[in-house]
């Protein structure tokens, strides 16, 4: 009012005198002399102000274009900073001290997290209404400071295990950033999430109730990590880099165990009669199982439990593909390099040469007018690629015989100076039977099918005639005559029963089998699988 009744003054009289300030600010100086720089009016105005805000902060409403006049005033008398802003900081890290405190008691981790985050936004637009600009980056550091800074550890122990666990990626995202925005907050977390992972880890690994799982637990556990990291943390390097770190330590707490059971994992899904994948899906497994291969300090265990199983699958047709068994082992040569996979690749060039040979040997038998209706196929094996295998002594039956005499001979024309060694462990058979139910087609290992050959010529055996007339070893022949009389598809009877076969046991064959299937694969018992390693 005075400003406008003299205004007129200002702009002739005042202005052409430098010596006079405008009657604008001769009313500041006065006002801030004789009414601002009193004592009593001056702090009752800066409580009364830190009153209002505190009861903001508190959920109430307030006149916010009053505070907003109130602090233009200071502004304008250049007496905001001294006069308001160090005591409202105070204040604000006083409040929020008490705050952070109650917040880590009695709130949970998502509800303590989502609170925090509203408060800093309402600091933020508290600034916006009001406040200085300038006061804005003192006051969110006090805020973070109270409200996390002081309780990082007591935070993540609060609730860490629980976001993780549950795959609570919002909720993660949220704690990411709020502890990106404290000093030593991501430090913090990272040193928990080694932790967690660790732990996870461990209780896969170590506990050997899980074996059967473990591989896939381990597989989904790694996705779900590299999801969160993706999802929640921003794809930082760091938490990369600790996750391989603690993978690698959890899962060699264990010597050999997982690398054999990695080995045997990939073998369930390179092996014929899986299903559960397509082509594209069985790579991206591959893929991820290549990962955890990495972690592997005993990759030379691994080598020989996939070796033995690749041979298994090769010999025996059981491989679900030639390019994913390629794909796989393209992934472990370009993981380890040639060395690792010379003996590999070996294998599967020994099979390609055999197929080729039983060609030439067709037309050689056809050529040399040799009679027999056995169908013969020899898988020619490279001792050095392999896996070793102990030769066993058995006695053929003469056709048998005749048909390893005659591929010797036509063998060895060809490749003269080489040395034929069978290996009648990884012999099997196809057999025609006949029984009173009907005719079957029985797929059985070189051994079963020496015992039941014997049922041609007889109706019943002990177990020493058969031990005898087969020459198999004895452990081997109770294993054996096991699968034949005491599994699931029995075509023998054995008297007395029972699950084992002892000494005395006399074998029938059983004229009254039935199946439903035609074709029946008869298992061997197998023994337990070792694989020895040199110090």
């Amino acid at each position: 009012m005075i400003r406008n009744i003299f205004l007129f003054l200002d702009r002739t009289y005042v202005f052409q005198i430098s010596m006079l300030s405008s009657i604008w600010d001769m009313g500041l100086e006065l006002f801030k002399s004789y009414i601002i720089r009193d004592q009593n009016v001056q702090s009752r105005t800066i409580d009364g102000i830190l009153l209002l805000i505190e009861k903001e902060r508190n959920g109430e409403m307030i006149d916010r274009c009053l505070i907003q006049r109130l602090l233009s005033m200071l502004s304008d008398l250049q007496i905001y900073q001294v006069s308001f802003e160090n005591k409202f900081l105070e204040e604000t890290n006083r409040f929020y001290a008490a705050e952070g405190r109650k917040l880590v008691q009695k709130k949970e981790i998502p509800g303590c997290l989502y609170h925090i985050k509203n408060l800093l936004e309402e600091e933020v637009d508290r600034v916006r209404a009001y406040l200085s600009l300038n006061t804005q980056k003192l006051l969110i550091a006090i805020v973070e400071k109270q409200l996390l800074g002081e309780h990082l550890s007591a935070v993540l122990q609060k609730g860490l295990s629980y976001l993780l666990d549950e795959n609570r990626v919002e909720d993660l995202s949220v704690l990411y950033q709020l502890f990106s925005r404290v000093e030593f907050g991501v430090q913090v977390l990272l040193q928990h999430w080694i932790d967690y992972i660790k732990k996870f880890g461990n209780s896969i690994v170590t506990n050997p109730v899980k074996d059967k799982t473990m591989v896939q637990e381990l597989l989904d556990f790694k996705d779900k990590i590299d999801f969160i990291i993706a999802t929640s943390f921003l794809k930082n390097e760091k938490f990369i880099v600790a996750m391989k770190d603690a993978f690698e330590t959890f899962i060699n707490k264990r010597s050999n165990k997982p690398a054999q059971l990695l080995a045997k994992y990939v073998d369930s899904k390179l092996r014929a009669g899986n299903k559960e994948a397509t082509d594209e899906e069985l790579e991206e497994l591959l893929d991820k199982v290549i990962v955890l291969f990495r972690f592997i300090n005993g990759k030379d265990v691994f080598e020989a439990f996939y070796k033995k199983d690749l041979a298994r699958r090769l010999l025996l047709g059981k491989s679900a593909s030639v390019d994913a068994e390629k794909s796989m082992l393209s992934k472990l040569k370009q993981e380890c390099g040639t060395a690792f996979t010379n003996k590999l690749q070996g294998m599967f060039k020994d099979m390609e040469l055999s197929k080729d040979t039983m060609i030439q040997l067709k037309q050689y038998m056809q050529n040399q007018n040799i009679p027999g209706n056995i169908e013969l196929t020899v898988n020619i094996l490279t001792t050095s690629f392999w896996p070793t295998y102990i030769p066993k002594e058995i006695h053929l039956p003469p056709e048998m015989e005749r048909l390893q005499e005659n591929f010797k001979n036509f063998y060895l024309s060809k490749h003269s100076g080489r040395k034929l060694q069978w290996q009648s462990s990884l012999g099997h058979c196809v057999l025609k039977a006949e029984f009173k139910k009907g005719k079957k087609e029985l797929q059985v290992t070189l051994f079963q099918t020496l015992v039941l050959l014997m049922f041609n010529e007889g109706d019943h055996f002990s177990l020493e005639e058969i031990k005898m007339a087969t020459g198999l070893e004895d452990r081997e022949l109770r294993r054996t005559l096991q699968s034949l009389a005491c599994g699931r598809a029995r075509v023998l009877i054995k008297n007395p029963k029972g699950k084992d076969v002892e000494d005395g046991d006399r074998f029938f064959c059983n004229e009254e089998f039935k199946h439903k299937l035609f074709k029946i694969k008869i298992n061997q018992i197998q023994e337990k699988e070792t694989v020895f390693f040199s110090s």
